[in-house]
């Protein structure tokens, strides 16, 4: 905000545009570090929205909120990105890739145990595929809300 405030009536543009761009990429570099593992069927019932089927998008793109990130309840439904940054084994994520997924469930609550309890999200099988090699058990994620 303190460079748009600098900006007056009389400047260029291209600068408006330079200070949006920093602006953004602050919003970006935000991004939370944390662990992430998965867990697979049954993912009913869940602790935001019980045994309704309605509550997975059909991408099959959601996961459980860590401890860390459950906030009493209020992640429910919260969308976040999600991008592999490292692992323990080499290769193990896959470069460039950045998945939105919706928070459906609690980790220390879900049916399907997940594979690291302490995890800041629980990836459906699906969503964890897309951004790491899904033999890893847990990787380490920067995510952010959406």
């Amino acid at each position: 905000m303190c460079f748009l405030a600098g900006i007056s009536k009389g400047s260029t543009p291209q600068l408006f545009s330079l200070c949006l761009c920093l602006l953004l990429l602050a919003r970006l570099s935000c991004a939370d570090i944390g662990t992430a593992s998965q867990y697979t069927d049954p993912y009913l019932p869940t602790a935001c929205h019980g045994s309704n089927e309605a509550q997975f998008q059909s991408s099959e793109l959601f996961g459980s909120a860590g401890e860390a990130i459950w906030d009493n309840g209020e992640a429910c439904g919260r969308l976040y990105s999600v991008q592999c940054i490292s692992a323990s084994d080499p290769n193990t994520c896959i470069p460039d890739q950045i998945i939105h997924v919706r928070i459906v469930d609690r980790s220390l609550t879900s049916v399907s145990r997940p594979s690291r309890e302490d995890a800041a999200l629980v990836l459906s099988t699906t969503a964890f595929g897309i951004i790491a090699n899904s033999s890893a058990t847990f990787i380490t994620i920067q995510f952010i809300r959406a």
